[in-house]
């Protein structure tokens, strides 16, 4: 039985890593989805004007930030991917399935962490880091 899973759920969580890993799928990494028939969900994103409109919400929407996480602006817009939070298949674009363009299955997130989704996990996530700072790997010289 698989779990749906909503926004209005996934803007509770206030850290990325809850965000994250409450879209992972667990099992689901690596399983064919749109295959030979690709250009289903290619036409899809490419040419429907309501696909289009439904992005820019999605992205006014969560700021542009990645998972709707304020502080975390996707800085080049080339690089910004609105993700269905409960997967689509070929059924759902064959039949015109509301969920394709229900806000409340959209996310905004970057390029990086919608792959980390779907192949990686949190280990293809770049942690933020501190920044450096002088002798900051010899202890004794501080």
């Amino acid at each position: 039985m698989m779990i749906i899973k909503t926004y209005d759920e996934l803007v509770k969580m206030k850290t990325f890593e809850e965000r994250f890993k409450y879209l992972m799928m667990p099992g689901q990494v690596g399983r064919a989805t749109f295959g030979s028939e690709r250009w289903l969900n290619q036409a899809f994103y490419s040419s429907k004007q309501e696909w289009k409109r439904i992005r820019h919400k999605i992205i006014l929407r969560d700021d542009g930030c990645d998972l709707g996480i304020p502080g975390r602006e996707i800085k080049d817009k080339r690089d910004i991917r609105i993700h269905h939070i409960n997967p689509i298949s070929i059924n759902d674009i064959r039949n015109g399935s509301p969920k394709l363009l229900d806000p409340n299955n959209l996310i905004c997130c970057s390029f990086k962490t919608h792959q980390a989704i779907h192949y990686t996990g949190l280990k293809g996530i770049t942690r933020d880091y501190e920044e450096r700072a002088p002798y900051d790997t010899c202890p004794w010289r501080q």
